[in-house]
């Protein structure tokens, strides 16, 4: 018997889909720069600022992290243990993150409300329903 997949899991293949947009955007733009991509720069300065001063291998890792997104996206629709894992992880990493940067930027907006989306995230996907959803396969 197969249960019904749960609603929150589209939604998070979603918000990964568009996050592999961004990253693998970012990670080309640091790679072969263009104009256009220099003007969407003028969004974040200090982002830009940051990936520039790792060096080319920001865009690669970016790229990767895109890879990593997509396959996840994909892997939760299709109900694999291995994505679910990965969201996790992915998910904690990131509030980790937002959190360290909070404490370097003291920017309450951008790490906060970073913070608040990971958790509910995190918090979607460690419910029961959603553990067993992803247990059935293992």
């Amino acid at each position: 018997m197969i249960a019904r997949r749960p609603r929150v899991i589209p939604v998070l293949a979603i918000f990964l889909l568009f996050a592999t947009g961004i990253a693998l955007l970012t990670g080309t733009s640091l790679l072969v720069p263009n104009p256009l991509m220099d003007r969407l720069w003028a969004l974040n300065r200090p982002g830009e600022a940051a990936f520039r001063a790792m060096g080319r291998i920001s865009g690669v890792m970016l790229l990767a992290l895109g890879i990593g997104t997509c396959a996840a996206a994909i892997g939760l629709l299709q109900r694999k243990t291995w994505a679910w894992w990965f969201a996790v992880l992915l998910f904690a990493a990131n509030c980790l993150g937002d959190a360290a940067s909070f404490f370097i930027t003291r920017d309450w907006l951008r790490s906060g409300s970073g913070m608040a989306i990971s958790c509910a995230f995190l918090w979607s996907l460690c419910r029961k329903p959603i553990r067993q959803y992803f247990r059935h396969f293992e």
